[in-house]
């Protein structure tokens, strides 16, 4: 599955493009741009998966900073600093990764 499968590839574009600058990154501002705030709870779930590169069932930091890239093949890699504040927002249960429900719950809230 493509991640234009469930998104827009202009609002995929827009988005990425936004944030092309170093530490501009802002993942509320981003989720809203792409579009993926105002899909279906099955939509955010299948665009985890794509994000979960290694199909762990989790978003590790290491996949975090590749995140941009998971929407389109040009965006650019967060700093350390932009993919900390991610996981940061992100894990709610301080386990150093994003699980399923935490990523439906950090969009919901963006």
């Amino acid at each position: 599955m493509a991640m234009t499968d469930v998104l827009s590839a202009e609002d995929i574009k827009k988005a990425v493009g936004a944030f092309s600058a170093a530490e501009s990154f802002n993942y509320k501002k981003f989720f809203e741009m792409v579009g993926l705030k105002n899909k279906s709870p099955e939509d955010v779930k299948k665009v985890f998966r794509i994000l979960d590169k290694d199909r762990s069932g989790f978003i590790e930091e290491e996949e975090l900073k590749f995140v941009l890239k998971g929407f389109t093949p040009n965006g650019r890699d967060l700093s350390d600093k932009e993919t900390k504040a991610l996981m940061a927002a992100g894990d709610k249960d301080g386990d150093g990764k994003i699980g399923v429900d935490e990523f439906a719950t950090m969009v919901a809230e963006s």
